[in-house]
């Protein structure tokens, strides 16, 4: 025995190693040693596998090391290699060209509104705002946020776009040195260039140039331009809370612009607003007794932009916005960066807009509106706004646009803005689901156009026979009895459709109301929806109903036609998407509305219109609770517009219909505008829309396929679902909230009534006419026209 096996005996405790024994091969698979197969090892283990002997430990740790070596050294050999740029941001930048579809010049827009101002100019506090917004290490890093930028990286090789994590200095070098890219070398030539900046540069320099080269929106590039656009004051007078709007406002321009800012955005921006000031508290910046004493700094009116005046302005702003959103969609980029690559970057856009229809509609709104507008005899006219979109059905094209009266003087577009009721310009939506999904009354009895029900003013909705605690008034809480869907599409009569709601299930009209192009989210699937009490545009119902022209299939109304630069061009998306719902429905929706012009609310303006001259037209009305609203959406088989007026006050003053004080811009009743009455949708919407559209279509008539509805001769008897048999009572059981849109109701009752004797009888029942001792004028002043 050796040394070293004496040794490691007695480790042993005295008992010497057995000899190793060198393994034979078995015949037929036998085992071999105690049992052992022939693919084991002399110990009794397994031989080690191709694959685990391939991927050892150390070779694994070899190679993770090796990549890392390889990492820094591509680092090194990088950094080496890329220097830092001449930065002349203010030379990238040049006017944007906007043509109408013919090619000819709509507006020239980009003059850079740009002033440098020394940091000393700019209160420190003001300066700190920033910092609490964007990069609350900025004193402390090294210009970098490794972290981020492998996210950004990662994200932009996936496909996913960025995802923030970038410091001030890596921000200010993409304004000033570099571009909005989305790209791997645009990433990592930030990343160098940065940490050299960092070297050569001092904190105060790079915050100096990151807040003058930044883009705040309304045309302004750096802090001197932003606080003359927002605050009317030089950036040396900001106060601290005027800076940290327009430091939350650097995230996204266009969608925290108080005055265009839909609610949604108003809210995000006040919660930034609120994040950066209490950042600031949190460093130390700021005491905090001062910030619970600051109040949000609401900025000035917008001032017009050279080339925006007009309608032009209208126009431009919604084409940057579609071609920021495709190239949100396209590269994955973040709002504030989309709007940095449209605004002043030398594009080429050209519109849909077809000259000769937009100075049709133009033309129509003055002579139908504008004209007859006084605000200095009758103040509610100076309330007045009036906005429409067209849209060609076929190809998704928008054809012409009105937002206002001005661009200069009516900054948000009419045509665009959601802060209004639709009221009953959703009513067909209500009829598509029920024809899509094949619903059924309470009765069990498929929904059509021939479908009887209950039209008797405020009758309580019920379902699977219990009242679910609504009941919509009428226009001035008429009562029909019975009557058909048709006859009650004609008349809007809320009672039907709140019902009818009801029937096919709110979860799936919202649902089609979703398909069909409407923005529903945050919206309640509840009874009071089917008066269209929440909030569109013109241009998101002219979408809507534009699907309805084009048998089904989904249109996207598109301002863009196309847009290309220097470097290249962006592809649209075709605004024609494939079915959303059945021809069938959608043909039956249009013969229903064939109705409403013919027989119904629209018959005096469009349908009795000298210049009609036979043409086939659809199309439904809509007068929202108070009057602040009135709509009329109609369409040809060729042409799409949706028309709407607008209760805005134009100052302050008075008490509107909820009893409460009226501030400037705050929702208010059109009623009297143009010294009349109540401003119907079948009054001067109507107008416009005949006005413009017999103007600028062709004679022609709707390829449907439907069997039902006005524009068809009926080929089935009326289906009973409710029968009366008793009269309502004159208190009405439900009063309806203010948020609610019910609809008009004529004075006559309806012309026919079925002779067939219905099978079945409900629980009430309503009378035509007024009921004895009801109310003979709503209260809260409901229609829906």
């Amino acid at each position: 025995m050796g040394r070293a096996e004496e040794r490691r005996a007695r480790q042993r405790g005295g008992r010497r190693a057995a000899p190793k024994r060198r393994s034979r091969p078995v015949a037929n698979g036998a085992s071999g040693v105690n049992g052992a197969s022939g693919a084991s090892g002399a110990s009794g283990k397994p031989a080690k596998s191709f694959i685990r002997r391939l991927f050892t430990w150390k070779k694994i740790l070899g190679t993770f090391f090796g990549f890392c070596l390889l990492c820094i050294g591509s680092f090194i050999v990088l950094y080496l290699m890329v220097d830092v740029p001449t930065g002349n941001p203010a030379a990238e930048q040049q006017s944007n060209v906007y043509k109408y579809s013919d090619g000819s010049i709509l507006a020239r827009d980009g003059k850079v509104n740009r002033e440098i101002v020394d940091l000393t100019k700019v209160p420190r506090k003001v300066q700190l705002t920033f910092v609490a917004a964007e990069n609350k290490n900025f004193y402390h890093d090294h210009g970098i946020d490794f972290k981020g930028t492998a996210r950004g990286l990662i994200n932009t090789l996936s496909g996913k776009g960025k995802q923030g994590g970038s410091t001030i200095t890596q921000q200010y070098v993409k304004n000033y040195y570099l571009n909005q890219d989305q790209t791997v070398t645009r990433k990592l030539k930030e990343l160098v260039i940065s940490l050299k900046v960092e070297r050569q540069k001092g904190k105060d320099d790079i915050l100096a140039g990151y807040i003058n080269t930044s883009y705040y929106g309304r045309g302004a590039y750096g802090i001197q331009a932003a606080a003359q656009a927002y605050y009317r004051v030089d950036a040396e007078d900001l106060s601290v809370e005027q800076g940290a709007y327009l430091a939350a406002l650097l995230q996204a321009p266009s969608q925290y612009d108080w005055a265009v800012a839909s609610a949604t955005g108003k809210k995000l921006v006040t919660q930034r607003w609120n994040y950066v000031l209490n950042n600031m508290v949190e460093e130390g910046w700021l005491d905090s007794a001062k910030r619970q004493s600051m109040k949000f700094p609401v900025p000035k009116d917008p001032k017009g932009t050279p080339g925006r005046e007009g309608q032009k302005g209208y126009l431009i702003e919604l084409a940057n916005k579609q071609l920021e959103q495709q190239l949100m969609d396209e590269q994955g980029i973040s709002r504030s960066d989309a709007e940095a690559k449209v605004e002043n970057q030398g594009w080429t856009i050209t519109l849909n807009i077809d000259k000769k229809k937009q100075t049709q509609l133009e033309k129509a709104v003055k002579s139908q509106l504008t004209a007859k507008l006084d605000k200095k005899k009758r103040r509610v006219d100076g309330d007045v706004q009036a906005g429409a979109v067209s849209v060609d059905p076929k190809t998704g094209k928008i054809v012409a646009l009105y937002g206002g009266v001005d661009y200069f003087k009516h900054y948000v577009s009419n045509a665009t803005r959601r802060d209004y009721q639709p009221a009953s310009t959703f009513k067909p939506l209500i009829l598509a689901a029920a024809l899509e999904d094949d619903a059924e009354t309470q009765n069990g009895k498929q929904i059509s156009a021939s479908t009887i029900y209950d039209g008797t003013s405020r009758r309580q909705v019920v379902a699977n026979g219990s009242k679910v605690g609504f009941a919509p008034p009428n226009e001035d809480n008429q009562n029909y009895g019975p009557i058909t869907v048709q006859k009650a599409m004609n008349k809007s009569v809320n009672s039907v459709f709140a019902q009818m709601g009801v029937d096919v299930g709110m979860d799936k009209v919202m649902g089609t109301a979703k398909k069909l192009g409407m923005d529903t989210e945050g919206m309640q699937a509840v009874p009071a929806q089917t008066l269209g009490s929440m909030g569109a545009s013109p241009l998101e119902m002219a979408g809507i109903y534009a699907t309805f022209d084009n048998h089904g299939n989904k249109v996207t109304p598109t301002i863009v036609k196309s847009a290309e630069k220097k470097s290249g061009s962006v592809q649209m998306p075709n605004p024609i998407g494939g079915p959303v719902i059945s021809r069938t429905a959608a043909d039956g929706v249009t013969s229903v509305l064939t109705g409403v012009v013919d027989d119904g609310t629209a018959s005096e303006s469009v349908a009795q219109n000298s210049q009609r001259d036979g043409q086939q037209v659809a199309g439904k009305t809509g007068t929202s609770d108070c009057n602040r609203s009135a709509w009329f959406t109609g369409y040809t088989p060729d042409l799409v517009t949706s028309v709407g007026l607008f209760g805005e006050a134009g100052k302050a003053g008075g008490k509107g219909c909820d009893g409460q004080p009226i501030k400037r811009f705050d929702h208010v009743s059109l009623k009297g505008a143009m010294g009349g009455g109540r401003v119907n949708g079948g009054g001067p919407p109507a107008e416009i829309w005949a006005t413009y559209t017999f103007g600028v279509t062709k004679r022609s008539k709707f390829d449907l396929n439907t069997t039902q509805g006005a524009a068809v001769e009926p080929t089935e008897t009326p289906t009973w679902t409710y029968h009366p048999t008793q009269t309502p009572s004159t208190t009405p059981s439900s009063t309806p909230s203010k948020s609610t849109t019910p609809s008009q109701t004529p004075s006559q009752t309806p012309s026919q009534t079925p002779s067939q004797t219905p099978s079945q009888t409900p629980s009430q029942s309503p009378t035509t006419g007024q009921p004895t001792g009801g109310v003979t004028d709503d209260p809260l002043n409901l229609d829906d026209q």
